[in-house]
């Protein structure tokens, strides 16, 4: 059955009840350590503890009137203690700050718990490239640069790539995240004019949040931008696989596919045979939205002077919809490498039908090592690659049979210039270096 999104937490996380819930969570948090510093009375913060309420469809219908969403959260705060019977409580709720104190720290929550659902999937998705990296560790194949043949590689190399790069991936989003945990109630300008700085610094660690050393109204948004170009960077992971896969279930190619569902799955209304590449086009169609939300994170960086409203709007868009497609993509590419189908035999095929072509370059080491000049044993080699190419001829039998070639190496010595096993005899190698010793 072709993949579905089945991680809705990180979309509930980007719900207005979610982000209503972390608006309370800072209010209460700046009561309650307010309170413990004498500024607010210890009742006060106790009974907006156990009483303070809201509903998205109250907030929203009072924001229709005042056009201010967070004087919309705090009126809806202050009816719910009416409603309780302590509306002098209210007097208490919002003490000290204002609104983006309360809008960056709690996005500052959100951004948290999306990191940590992201790198979660993440770790997921290096599990299976790991695994399936040793899988076909020894599936001898092609090499292509230029989609063209090059040299003979392995199949587990190639997703030994990914792995790497998954790695790092991983590594960009965790420090950028780590970078975003930091929540600010340093007033209008941030100069700290109507809270203590140890209070700041309690309210955060109340929270879970280190606090900003110096912000204006806001938290600086380079580190936002750089969090977006982190998730960026994953998705340009998933496309690379799913590029990949795209390429090499190609009909003349034919080395590896996505899961397709026999019997159930329908790969075209009008052509019955079509086994098409679907997931792996969605993913690479979609990596291209994230990538595009970097350039407005970065636009958001520069702001008039403390603040202007120019970035919220657009914060409203890019850091939800970048944070679930980044975890779409990633379970979409778990899914896809998990189950990719893979065809070895066709792979050996495919690096043999070229009738040794792929080994010129050691054909050429071999003869200069021999002692024949670079330069003659290039048109050599050239010379007959090109014959076999464009005739489709043998190669390998060309090279065995030409003079030249004849008086500098030996029948073992041709042999051993096109050895695959010669080829990749540092697979080992290069994969304790990714992996460590296993």
């Amino acid at each position: 059955m072709i993949a579905r999104y089945t991680r809705p937490a990180m979309g509930q996380i980007w719900s207005d009840e979610n982000k209503y819930r972390q608006w309370l969570a800072v209010e209460l948090a700046a009561a309650e350590t307010l309170a413990e510093q004498g500024e607010v009375p210890a009742e006060a913060a106790a009974l907006l503890r156990r009483h303070a309420a809201f509903t998205v469809e109250r907030i929203l219908e009072i924001e229709k009137e005042v056009r201010h969403d967070v004087i919309a959260f705090t009126t809806c705060i202050a009816e719910s203690m009416k409603q309780a019977g302590h509306p002098e409580a209210s007097r208490w709720f919002h003490f000290g700050l204002t609104s983006n104190d309360v809008v960056d720290t709690a996005q500052a929550l959100q951004l948290k718990e999306s990191a940590d659902l992201l790198l979660d999937g993440l770790d997921g998705l290096i599990a299976i490239l790991k695994r399936r990296a040793f899988e076909f560790k020894d599936a001898v194949a092609i090499g292509r640069t230029h989609g063209v043949h090059a040299e003979p590689i392995t199949f587990g190399l190639k997703i030994a790539l990914w792995y790497d790069e998954a790695v790092r991936a991983r590594r960009r989003l965790q420090e950028a995240a780590e970078d975003l945990r930091y929540g600010k109630l340093s007033g209008a300008v941030g100069t700290l004019g109507h809270l203590e700085p140890e209070a700041e610094e309690a309210i955060c660690l109340r929270l879970g949040l280190k606090v900003s050393p110096i912000a204006s109204q806001v938290i600086a948004r380079d580190r936002h931008a750089a969090f977006v170009s982190a998730m960026a960077l994953v998705c340009a992971l998933c496309e690379k696989c799913a590029l990949e896969v795209r390429h090499l279930q190609r009909t003349e190619v034919r080395e590896a596919e996505e899961p397709f569902a026999e019997g159930q799955q329908k790969g075209s209304s009008a052509m019955p045979h079509k086994r098409n590449p679907i997931v792996s086009e969605q993913i690479c169609g979609l990596a291209r939205v994230v990538r595009a939300n970097v350039q407005a994170a970065f636009e958001d960086i520069a702001l008039w002077h403390e603040r202007d409203i120019s970035h919220s709007s657009v914060e409203r868009v890019i850091l939800p919809d970048s944070c679930i497609l980044t975890d779409y993509l990633v379970a979409k590419t778990s899914w896809l490498v998990g189950g990719m189908r893979v065809d070895p035999e066709r792979m050996r095929r495919n690096l043999e039908s070229s009738k040794g072509l792929v080994f010129s370059g050691q054909v050429l080491l071999d003869l200069t090592a021999a002692g024949m000049l670079r330069e003659q044993a290039y048109k050599i080699v050239q010379t007959e690659a090109m014959k076999a190419f464009h005739e489709e001829g043998d190669f390998r039998a060309a090279i065995g049979s030409h003079p030249d070639v004849r008086r500098h190496l030996t029948d073992e010595q041709i042999e051993h210039s096109f050895s695959v096993e010669r080829q990749l005899k540092s697979v080992d190698a290069i994969f304790a270096r990714v992996f460590g010793k296993q």
